[in-house]
């Protein structure tokens, strides 16, 4: 460390602290623009400037003559070494100019007693409020504290190529500090924690394509999808490709996988992870919005439908500090428009019997629960599944109750919120229906003919064909509901063996009283005939008398 390098970290904060786009883009260019930094150089940049960001309320408080007083990126550099870190004044004593040791002393010795509730979690007033009225404030405070800690590094083991325990013994093989630093993630299955921050991009196990970046929560959520060999399946937002990749994988290689995203950027990052990765079931589309036109015909097609939707991304400030000093109130209303519409359109992607699932990085109800629930009630023709269950039945032990719920302090995972909804299977009695019609004229005619062998009369089978038609004249809204439904091959394929007995038994019964009325015709004019004699007979015993 040198005051050179405390200079470049506070000019870097500087920048930072105007919360005009993302922390990690700006960092990105500060590097490219100061090439001559070495490895060390920038990990202490970048390290200080996050570790600024996740306490930022609590260093201004310390920082601060008054509660006007503007935040100095020097000061809180510096707050962040001492008060946070806990480095002694002694020993930065020497890369100080004489008013920094003066500020040193002042922030040393400030009190932090019955500071404001919502600045021990560090988070602005509107979040703290939201979090204490969802959560209480002993449990927000929890939450709150645990993102103040920086994120152990995640990977997800690409099944396609290794298993995780032959990659886990590789990098226990090559861990000189002890084997206790790589383990097993504790709920996904295909996952490793490293808590050391290891430079990945370069390692052959990444250049392999068998291991990939991903926290264990979104592993999670892959698992929660439950896609299966040759299903077809959507990730709705797909972005980088992180989750898409990992339900390749689950897929087994098979079936069809398709990324949708409105940045082209994002789906060429996807491109390349793809190549490493030894998929070929992938097909990534970018589209203009939910409601691109090129989607319509695929309306209906989907097995799995998975929308890991824009949110404000509050689970992740581990790894995101700068979210929470970038968000407002106004961001998470608007954020709940598209959160909705993008659910709702994804809906209509999925097929009868077929998943939709819902899924936000985010903290609050708003952008979770709250959206889950209005969807129940807009959309009737689906229902909520049990997101412990379907875990469960992965062999993955995790009860959050019906929706996936992660957070930080409890889970050791960013804060991720999922609900699974399965579209409900078409009510049976038109489908029913249909099929009668369908089936009329096959059904008849083989009935027909096995009750016509042995009969004598052959206008039997003709009769029956008037009665067929007539019959199909009459039920038109049946033939309306068959053409309407005639995309359903299940029913209509299972449909004619269930109506076939009680067919025949109506042809049969038709017969019968048919043959009944014959007879009775017949009969008739029989009896007729000898009445009609009568009269000649009584004449000449009147002439008698």
């Amino acid at each position: 460390m040198t005051p050179n390098l405390i200079r470049q970290a506070a000019v870097m904060l500087s920048n930072l602290l105007e919360f005009n786009s993302p922390a990690d883009a700006k960092l990105s260019e500060f590097f490219r623009n100061n090439r001559d930094l070495g490895t060390k150089e920038r990990a202490f940049v970048a390290e200080s400037v996050y570790g600024v960001l996740r306490r930022l309320r609590f260093l201004s408080a310390v920082t601060a003559n008054d509660d006007n007083d503007p935040d100095d990126a020097r000061k809180l550099i510096l707050a962040w070494m001492l008060r946070v870190q806990g480095m002694s004044i002694q020993k930065l004593e020497s890369m100080l100019s004489e008013q920094q040791i003066e500020w040193a002393h002042t922030i040393k010795a400030k009190s932090t007693e019955n500071l404001p509730l919502a600045v021990q979690a560090d988070v602005r007033d509107w979040l703290w409020d939201r979090l204490a009225a969802q959560y209480g404030e002993t449990e927000a405070l929890t939450i709150a504290r645990s993102m103040h800690e920086q994120a152990a590094l995640d990977l997800r083991v690409n099944t396609i190529k290794g298993s995780r325990d032959e990659v886990l013994a590789k990098f226990i093989a090559e861990n000189t500090s002890g084997e206790t630093n790589i383990t097993k993630t504790p709920y996904s299955p295909i996952g490793i924690r490293m808590p050391l921050r290891l430079n990945i991009s370069r390692h052959v196990l990444f250049t392999e394509g068998k291991i990939e970046v991903q926290d264990e929560g979104s592993q999670l959520l892959a698992h929660l999808v439950a896609p299966k060999r040759g299903m077809m399946v959507a990730d709705f937002c797909a972005g980088a490709g992180g989750k898409t990749l990992a339900m390749g994988a689950l897929m087994r290689n098979t079936g069809r996988l398709y990324a949708f995203d409105v940045s082209e950027k994002r789906l060429h990052s996807l491109g390349q992870r793809l190549k490493r990765s030894g998929l070929s079931n992938l097909n990534a589309q970018s589209i203009s919005s939910e409601n691109d036109p090129k989607l319509k015909r695929l309306n209906g097609k989907f097995d799995r439908v998975l929308v890991d939707a824009p949110c404000s991304g509050l689970g992740t400030l581990r790894r995101n500090p700068d979210l929470k000093w970038r968000q407002t109130p106004e961001d998470i209303a608007e954020l709940n428009v598209k959160q909705t519409n993008i659910l709702t359109r994804a809906a209509r992607l999925t097929k009868a019997g077929g998943r939709l699932i819902y899924a936000t990085c985010s903290l609050l109800s708003e952008e979770n629960e709250q959206i889950a629930e209005s969807f129940l009630v807009a959309h009737a023709d689906f229902k909520l599944l049990n997101a412990s269950e379907i875990l469960s039945q992965q062999q993955i032990n995790l009860d959050t109750g019906k929706y996936l719920k992660l957070l930080p302090h409890l889970h050791h995972t960013d804060g991720f919120f999922a609900a699974v909804f399965e579209k409900v299977l078409p009510a049976t009695e038109p489908a029913t229906k249909t099929v009668a019609v369908v089936a009329n004229a096959p059904v008849a005619d083989e009935v027909s003919v096995d009750a016509a062998k042995g009969s004598e009369a052959p206008a039997k089978p003709k009769a029956k064909k008037a009665t067929a038609v007539k019959k199909v004249k009459e039920s038109t809204t049946e033939v309306e509901i068959e053409a309407a439904a005639s995309e359903t091959e299940a029913v209509s394929t299972v449909a004619p063996a269930q109506v076939a007995k009680p067919k025949a038994a109506k042809v049969v019964k038709e017969k019968v009283v048919k043959e009944a009325v014959i007879k009775e015709k017949a009969a008739k004019p029989k009896a007729v005939k000898p009445k009609a004699l009568k009269p000649k007979v009584v004449s000449p015993k009147a002439a008698k008398e």
